[in-house]
């Protein structure tokens, strides 16, 4: 799928030396933010200027993938070598299924800054989590689902006043279903009533 690129990431990407990295929000409930960056590098991903932590080639991720079809193509991120307790913690103790995760791909110029404007590569939610520890450091591997995932999954609603109601708490559209489908409805036809009062 094509994407429009910023002027200053158009021409890092097409330059004779291209210096290309990755930066990966993981959304716990304190986010962590890991660049390929060897250091620290700020980056305002949109909801503000954020601190990511620069990992280098101790992250890993598996190929990018993009069909013509609509298929949802996942991958797997591996951090290794780790010894911060803020990931152990959230990989051992946090609910952490279902989370979002998103990929950025950069460049950076000649003088080793962040070029502006990263493009999204990847867009999806954390599944299964693994953990090998080892040596006072770890290793972690994590499988991130596509969000097109969401289009294999069966959605079921019911046309039921508790169903509704599980949505929009206040609506009571659904309270009397159950009495319409069990009522008698003549409809453009004259009732014996209506003809009484004709003949009045």
């Amino acid at each position: 799928m094509s994407r429009a690129l910023a002027t200053q990431m158009e021409a890092a990407v097409t330059a004779d030396l291209v210096r290309p990295v990755f930066l990966v929000d993981l959304m716990f409930s304190s986010p962590i933010y890991l660049s390929t960056i060897i250091g620290e590098t700020v980056f305002n991903n949109g909801s503000g200027n954020n601190n990511y932590y620069g990992v280098g080639e101790l992250l890993k991720m598996s190929t990018v993938e993009e069909v013509q079809d609509l298929g949802a193509a996942g991958i797997t991120l591996n951090l290794s070598g780790i010894n911060g307790t803020e990931l152990l913690t959230k990989a051992l103790t946090e609910d952490y299924q279902g989370k979002t995760v998103t990929i950025r791909l950069g460049a950076l110029d000649a003088q080793g800054a962040l070029v502006t404007d990263p493009v999204i590569i990847f867009a999806g939610f954390m599944d299964v989590m693994s953990l090998n520890e080892g040596g006072g450091t770890g290793e972690i591997q994590l499988k991130v689902e596509n969000k097109l995932i969401r289009l294999d999954r069966t959605r079921v609603r019911r046309y039921t006043s508790q169903d509704q109601r599980a949505v929009h708490p206040t609506d009571k559209g659904f309270d009397y279903v159950t009495n319409i489908a069990q009522k008698d409805i003549t409809w453009g036809a004259q009732t014996e009533k209506a003809a009484k009062q004709q003949l009045q």
